[in-house]
Order: structure tokens, then C-alpha cells, then sequence
């Protein structure tokens, strides 16, 4: 399944965890950063680790030679982009299909270090200083920074982009600036954020790094998907050749003004970036094979058991890798859209979920990779289990009469079937269920008391899904649901996700490095709803839930933070709204041997593009140079 990730980074990879590994840090929490003192950079918990006079990041290559062309197809994504297609060129509203990667061309205040947690150091600032009653940032920005077009990038563009960011922005950016007050230039290079009090500690963390956009360009152009002017950034990458629909090529930047910050040393090495656009896998792949896609990442088992036979994988010019994932949480799960009224008892959820065959699906098309998902949180130290310990009850307590039962006992977890395809124990337990909720067979169906039957439509936009999901399809209409699956092209397919105009729709997201409210607030709280384009899938509206994205605000310390966001994982398993699905510890990389790449990977992202390098000699080894 291709992944999206959940919020604006300067290169949306940046995406880390607090796992039992990132409880390194004892340091301090980010309330007790001085202020009216400037920093050179923020973190939630814990000192920096690189200090003021640092050179660069230690994840990076600093000699490592800049040029050539990285064709590749990008395994993650966010905001309104798709891997399919592209209509727009503007990344930053909810509406259109914007391309990949356009985040390259713009630069942000201040940009996430890969292997902390939850670090940020100044991009286009030099440093921020917070206000006595820590509602305030004030930025001071780079006198060097510059447009493409050679102009100043000043405090008014980053004035006029926040406040444009929140008013019309994509809800990526919207719901974390909903408690913005102002954004103001005190002069050229000094810019103040105010917010009103009611944000989290780490609202900060997110909004620094926004994309910084061109008050000139936006002023004399519509700020809406109807962009095919690319608009003007400050990046280390502009936009080329492109063409819609099919492929558009990033060009570095030859005087880019930031080249030799820091935060850049070692980073942005090819000369181009192209990313070519497929309507199915199988063309993809073909690409990739004759060597027009030099990266990709396999998300089908069945290829990457099967496929690499080919003439260049077997002359060695092709090498199949398995990177380790990043710490982070992540969840992979169908959301079932109680916006709709067939759904909101979740015994139907629950019964819709029993009909998956996780272990029949592994083993006939997984062929035997994937794990069975169970988290909302998974692969981090903020899945819960077992029962809840006493500092997580002392949050649920509070709202035990407005939380399920469920959220009390053992985690939530989905039941193993016997493997069989069709286990007739937990699709009897299904149908059960539906009769308690009130659905009655009749015939071939269950109907409710108007005699209206129960459909669920799974809604895709790639063929793969189509073989998937057909067996669980099959499973519901054992038990009587009126199960289907619609495949969509990407345009549609996108709009109707925006818009929540689906039953099931299935999605795989990663969480930032230190979680805060506002992370959480764009998948299950109340405020997003209603948000065309949020990532609250199915519809989570639970004031109880709402109080514990709260607890999760509120953390202190690491600590706290780890029991708050338990205790969220288990009501969120308990209401049953997402169904988890599956999972890789690692990354499936396949690449043309050309290229060569730091030893070590950083632990909090995995920016292909951004760190690695064309390899001459290994280029014209296999006839690439």
C-alpha cells in the first residue's frame, strides 16, 4: 500500500517517533527553553544535540559530489499530492492533484533534524526567542535568503504565509494554525507568531516548518488548484520540464542562496529530480526495469518475491535492499466512514473488521511478509497492551461513562482466523453482531427494520486492492452485508476522499517524531470532522477522544506523553473506527547501482532524494555514466 504522510515537513520525510529507543533524552521539557533568549533551535524534550557552531548533520555525506538525475517514484506523500497524476502545481490547498515533491522548492523557518526525535534548527531563521508567557515567537531570518527570481524572501512573506496557510491552506496546515492570533514583521528580517494560549507546547514544532511562500506571486495569482504556473519558491529545487499527468522534473538550483547552511551541507546532490507518473504498478515496474526509473520502494509481495528475474537484476546491475524502517508510529487500516448511518453502531464496524482473513491474505498474496496491524500507534512504544496501567486509568477514568467498555480491559486486539479464508467461528461471530445491531436476514441479505439492506463499498484507486479486498468482500456476503469495491481513477478517487464520500477507503500514514495535538487533531478529533480533506477518515466526533489529544498536549515530559497517547490507543481500538490492517519493518528498496548513500541511516527519516548521490564509477560500471 503506498504510504502518505501525515504533515508538511520541508522534505515530508522528516517523520520520526518517540519509541522505547528516543527515551534517551532526560532532558528538558520544551516549557522550560528560556525566554527572551535566542535559540538556535527547539526540541520537545530534551537538549539539542547539535549545538550553535555546528557544521552539519551527522546522517550526511559532506563530500559527496553533486550532479546527474534521479528518476524515482516516490513511496510517500502529502497535502493534496497523488502518485498518479497532477492537475495542479499548487501543493498547499485542498483541492486538485498536485505532484510529488514539490515541497523541494520551498524552504521553511526551521527544519527537522533525522536522527532526533523531535528536533528543529533555522532554515531561512537563524534563530527564534519565545515570549515571556511562551505565546510568542519571535524569528530572525537570514538577510541572505532569496526567492528563485532573485528577490528577498522578507518577514511580510512569512507573514502573509501563515496567515494565507490558515485561512485557505490545505487542513495539514489550517488545523494546526487554527490558534494563530497573528503572524506580523516587526522589520525586514524579524517576524513575530502569536498565538492565543489554547495551542500545545509543540504547536511550535509543526508550524516552523511550513513551506514560506511568495507574497508578490500570490498576490498577483489565484491561491487555488488552478495553478499551472509553478509558483515561485526559495528551495533548493525549482521546477522544470513537466508535463500533466505524466512527469515533471525538479532542477537544483545553481545559486540557491542556502547551499551551504548547516541544516543543507551534504543534502541536495542530483543536478535533477524527475518523477514520472503511472496509472498502474505493473507500468511502473516496467519502468523500472528497463532502467527509465532508477529507485522505487516494492509495496506489491508478490513482485518482490517473484519478479526480479529480469536480464538487469540477474547481470547485477540492479540491487534489492532492505533498509530498516524508521522508529516512528504508523498506521496502515481501513477507516469505516460513520458519516454514514449504516456504520455508526460499532458492532457493525466490528463485524465488517471479522471478515478480514488476515493469515489467508498473508499467505496467498503477502507471501508470508507483512504483520498483522493492531495499533493506531504501531512499531512505537505508544501501542498499548495488556491492560491499562495505573497512570493510563487515571486518565480514562474521567471517562469511563462516555468511552467503551473495551477501553478498560485488554487492548483491543483483531482476533487471528484459522487461516482457512472463510473461518466460519469469526464470521458466526460477525453475523451475531449484526443481529444485535439490529440487521435481520433476509435472503441473501441482512436489512434493517425498514427493510433496507447494509452496503459497503470499498472504494480504490489501484487494481491491487481490487485482488485483495475481493476475498473480504466475499466474507461480508457470506454474512448478508451488501458488499462491493468501486476502482477510480486518481482524480475522483481524491475527490471523494477529500470530500468523505465513501463507506471504506483504506490509507497508511506516519505520525511526527514527538506526536502533539496537533498531529492528532488532524485524524480523530471532533474539530476535523467536518474539515474537507483531514485525515479523519471515518468521522471521530467523541468528546471523550478529544479529551485525550488533550492529555496528549499537555505532557510534560516523555513519560507523560507515552501513557497519554496509550491511553488514546486503546479508546481509539476500543471505538473500533479505523480496522488495522498491516505492516513492514522494513523498507523494500530496489535500485539501479549507481548511486551511493550514507552507512548509516538516520532513524527519523528516509529522504532518498535529498541524501544520497550519483556513484560515477558504479554509474559506468553498468553502462549509466
Amino acid at each position: 500500500m503506498r504510504r502518505q504522510t501525515l504533515l508538511p515537513r520541508r522534505d515530508f520525510l522528516a517523520l520520526g517517533a518517540a519509541t522505547a529507543a528516543t527515551a534517551l533524552l532526560p532532558g528538558r521539557a520544551f516549557a522550560d527553553i528560556p525566554t527572551g533568549v535566542k535559540v538556535h533551535g527547539l526540541s520537545a524534550f530534551g537538549d539539542l544535540k547539535y549545538k550553535p557552531d555546528f557544521t552539519h548533520f551527522d546522517y550526511v555525506n559532506v563530500d559527496a559530489p553533486q550532479g546527474g538525475t534521479f528518476n524515482f517514484s516516490p513511496p510517500n506523500w502529502g497535502q493534496n499530492q497523488s502518485p498518479l497524476t497532477f492537475n495542479t502545481l499548487n501543493s498547499f490547498v485542498p483541492k486538485g492533484d498536485a505532484p510529488q515533491r514539490m515541497e523541494m522548492c520551498f524552504d521553511s523557518l526551521m527544519v527537522r533534524a533525522l536522527d532526533e526525535p523531535d528536533a528543529v534548527y533555522g532554515l531561512i531563521a537563524d534563530g527564534v526567542t519565545i515570549s515571556d508567557d511562551r505565546n510568542g515567537f519571535t524569528f530572525s531570518l537570514r538577510p541572505q535568503a532569496r526567492f528563485h527570481d532573485g528577490t528577498p524572501l522578507t518577514a511580510d512573506d512569512v507573514a502573509f504565509t501563515f496567515k494565507l496557510l490558515k485561512d485557505k491552506g490545505h487542513p495539514d496546515y489550517a488545523l494546526s494554525l487554527t490558534h494563530l492570533d497573528d503572524a506580523a514583521a516587526v522589520d525586514a528580517h524579524t517576524v513575530e507568531l502569536k498565538f492565543s494560549g489554547k495551542q500545545s507546547a509543540r504547536t511550535i514544532l509543526n508550524v516552523v516548518g511550513f513551506p514560506i511562500l511568495s507574497k508578490a506571486f500570490f498576490s498577483a495569482n489565484p491561491f487555488d488548484s488552478s495553478q499551472l504556473n509553478p509558483p515561485l519558491g526559495s528551495g533548493a529545487y525549482k521546477v522544470g520540464r513537466w508535463s500533466a499527468g505524466t512527469f515533471i522534473e525538479y532542477e537544483r538550483v545553481a545559486d540557491y542562496w542556502g547551499n551551504d547552511l548547516p541544516v543543507n551541507r551534504g543534502q541536495n546532490n542530483f543536478q535533477r529530480i524527475r518523477i514520472e507518473f503511472y496509472q498502474d504498478r505493473t507500468a511502473g515496474f516496467e519502468a523500472f526495469k528497463k532502467g527509465e526509473i532508477l529507485y522505487r520502494e516494492e509495496f506489491t509481495s508478490r513482485v518482490w518475491a517473484t519478479a526480479y528475474d529480469f536480464p538487469a537484476f540477474t547481470a547485477g546491475k540492479v540491487v534489492k535492499h532492505e533498509f530498516p524502517a524508521e522508529t516512528v508510529p504508523s498506521m496502515q487500516a481501513t477507516a469505516v466512514n460513520h458519516r454514514r448511518e449504516q456504520f455508526q453502531d460499532p458492532r457493525v464496524r466490528q463485524a465488517i473488521a471479522l471478515c478480514f482473513d488476515f493469515e489467508w491474505t498473508r499467505r496467498n498474496f503477502f507471501y508470508g511478509s507483512y504483520e498483522r496491524s493492531q495499533s493506531c500507534f504501531e512499531k512505537s512504544d505508544f501501542r498499548a497492551a495488556g491492560t491499562p496501567s495505573p497512570e493510563e486509568l487515571a486518565l480514562l477514568e474521567p471517562l469511563r461513562d462516555k468511552l467503551p467498555p473495551e477501553a478498560f480491559g485488554e487492548a483491543v486486539t483483531q482476533p487471528a482466523s484459522d487461516g482457512s479464508g472463510r473461518d466460519r467461528k469469526l464470521l458466526g461471530k460477525a453475523a451475531k453482531l449484526l443481529a444485535e445491531a439490529g440487521w435481520k436476514r433476509s435472503g441473501d441479505f441482512v436489512v434493517n427494520d425498514k427493510g433496507a439492506r447494509l452496503p459497503a463499498e470499498f472504494l480504490v484507486e489501484d487494481e491491487t486492492f481490487v485482488q485483495v479486498y475481493s476475498p473480504w468482500v466475499a466474507n461480508m456476503k457470506a454474512i448478508g452485508i451488501d458488499a462491493s469495491i468501486r476502482l477510480v481513477d486518481s482524480a475522483q478517487y481524491q475527490l471523494r476522499q477529500s470530500t468523505f464520500d465513501f463507506d471504506l477507503i483504506s490509507a497508511a500514514f506516519s505520525f511526527s517524531a514527538t506526536p502533539t495535538r496537533d498531529d492528532l487533531e488532524i485524524f480523530f478529533h471532533s474539530r476535523s470532522a467536518s474539515v474537507s480533506g483531514s485525515r479523519n477518515l471515518p468521522g471521530i466526533a467523541d468528546p471523550a477522544i478529544d479529551a485525550l489529544i488533550d492529555a496528549v498536549g499537555a505532557a510534560k515530559d516523555r513519560e507523560s506523553l507515552t501513557v497519554a497517547m496509550r491511553a488514546l490507543d486503546r479508546a481509539l481500538r476500543a471505538r473500533r473506527d479505523w480496522i488495522p490492517s498491516w505492516y513492514l519493518a522494513n523498507h523494500r528498496s530496489a535500485y539501479w547501482d549507481m548511486f551511493g548513500f550514507p552507512e548509516q541511516k538516520p532513524d527519523f527519516g528516509f529522504p532518498v532524494e535529498a541524501l544520497w548521490w550519483v556513484d560515477k564509477g558504479k554509474a559506468a560500471k553498468i553502462g549509466k555514466a
